[in-house]
């Protein structure tokens, strides 16, 4: 057995980096779910109060809290945020030069 560590240098997507399918959808709604139970934590709401806010039951609070997000739609999760009053605007801008590929990331204030 080997002592050292594999470094793997990352492309900015972990989710690519392991290889799943739909790295940037992945990506995008973890970043958008992260937003989400950050909103749920800072106006200290438990999951049964975050879920009757949303519309949806606490199952799905719980799931979402924990990354289990293949059931929400980044539509769906854009909507919570909405509903928890915080504006979403999307930019589009020309990629930099310096990269060979667009992309799409989720910015937080």
């Amino acid at each position: 057995m080997s002592n050292e560590n594999d470094v793997y240098i990352s492309n900015g997507n972990v989710f690519a980096d392991l290889g799943l399918s739909n790295p940037e959808e992945r990506l995008i709604k973890a970043e958008l779910a992260r937003k989400i139970s950050e909103i749920i934590a800072n106006r200290q709401l438990n999951q049964v109060q975050a879920a009757e806010v949303l519309g949806i039951d606490q199952p799905k609070i719980s799931a979402l809290s924990r990354g289990k997000l293949k059931d929400f739609s980044i539509d769906r999760l854009i909507r919570f945020i909405n509903i928890l009053g915080n504006d979403v605007e999307i930019t589009i801008k020309p990629k930099p030069e310096s990269r060979s590929i667009a992309c799409t990331t989720v910015v937080c204030e």
